[in-house]
């Protein structure tokens, strides 16, 4: 099956690009160890789309990694588990975020809305909450 968006060719039974990670079937449920495989696949991919379901997969995968890790580092004398972790999942975590915001028709660049305190927030979690763009848009 082709790809619409880098036009690889993928295994006729594949769900997503292998190597754009784009839907190849039309907004198909994204699974939480699809959603990891597919961020940390695409980690220096910050073109196309990434789904709702794929967002927020893996924003729940980095905040359960982070509380296990806080909590290694607490009853132990590493210290240092958390940081590191947090590190190894800093660029697909902006990733995902990018190509979150491409697939409601917004460019990458309000991600820097974060540094917006409170009221940055409130506006990229709307954004993050919204469904997907049905068609094609400038992104995919």
């Amino acid at each position: 099956m082709l790809c619409d968006h880098c036009d690889t060719e993928n295994d006729a039974s594949a769900s997503f690009c292998k190597m754009c990670g784009t839907s190849l079937q039309k907004r198909l449920a994204v699974s939480f160890p699809d959603a990891i495989s597919l961020a940390f696949n695409n980690y220096v991919n910050f073109k196309g789309r990434a789904t709702r379901a794929e967002f927020w997969w893996f924003c729940l995968f980095t905040t359960l990694l982070s509380l296990v890790t806080q909590v290694i580092d607490t009853f132990s004398s590493i210290g240092i588990l958390n940081l590191i972790s947090s590190l190894i999942v800093l660029i697909p975590s902006l990733s995902v975020g990018v190509r979150r915001l491409h697939d409601i028709n917004k460019s990458g660049w309000w991600l820097l809305l974060w540094f917006a305190i409170i009221i940055g927030w409130i506006v990229l979690l709307i954004w993050h909450v919204r469904p997907s763009d049905k068609e094609t848009n400038q992104y995919g």
